[in-house]
């Protein structure tokens, strides 16, 4: 399998094999139902749709209760495509068959994480892009020490010019983290703790991929 839906639970660290003390994240993975399987022939590539997250019923969409019929499973939060997966899958992806972490990682398998990073607002430069600030209080600086400096010339061009750091929302963008590894699966619990940060906020939904 590709790889998985979860939910990031928090954060905690566990000690590696030579003493240091890792930080590690979290994260339900799973149990998964694939609900539709993609292939050339039909769709013009190939995917397989996980779905994960229970939803009620009720406040769910006709077209999206029909859609899980088919795989016979009830209706999910979270419906993710994995795209162009490797040809040694097709054997084991089957419409409707439920998929749990053990089934797609072990233990000391390196993936990358995929989530909504928290939302910050509007932030200033020194927050956004590191900044300094202006640095020096004397000569009348009392409100420029977290300022934005100088926008570009006045005489050419006469703008400011695109892609300059400046302040704006930050945040709430999607993150891949890359090469995290695996240092615990706990199966019973449908649980994986990766080394490292994952992006986004408690009970988050993440893509874990291969």
């Amino acid at each position: 399998m590709p790889g998985i839906i979860g939910r990031k639970v928090g954060m905690t660290s566990v000690y590696g094999p030579e003493g240091e003390n890792i930080a590690c994240t979290v994260i339900e993975a799973g149990p998964c139902v694939v609900t539709q399987v993609k292939n050339v022939e039909t769709d013009g590539y190939r995917a397989v749709q996980l779905s994960f997250g229970e939803k009620k019923e009720k406040n769910s969409t006709r077209a999206h209760i029909g859609h899980v019929k088919k795989a016979n499973t009830t209706p999910k939060r979270d419906i993710i495509e994995f795209r162009d997966f490797r040809k040694e899958y097709d054997g084991l992806i089957e419409l409707g068959k439920e998929v749990r972490v053990q089934d797609v990682f072990k233990e000391g398998d390196f993936l990358d994480a995929v989530g909504t990073s928290k939302g910050k607002g509007f932030q200033g430069v020194v927050k956004r892009h590191g900044f300094s600030g202006v640095g020096e209080a004397t000569h009348g600086q009392h409100n420029r020490l977290r300022a934005p400096g100088s926008m570009g010339n006045a005489s050419f061009a006469s703008r400011v010019p695109k892609g300059k750091r400046l302040a704006g929302r930050m945040g709430n963008d999607r993150v891949k983290v890359t090469n995290l590894q695996v240092v615990k699966i706990m199966a019973d619990q449908n649980l994986i703790v990766v080394s490292g940060s994952v992006p986004g906020a408690k009970n988050s939904t993440i893509i874990l991929q291969k």
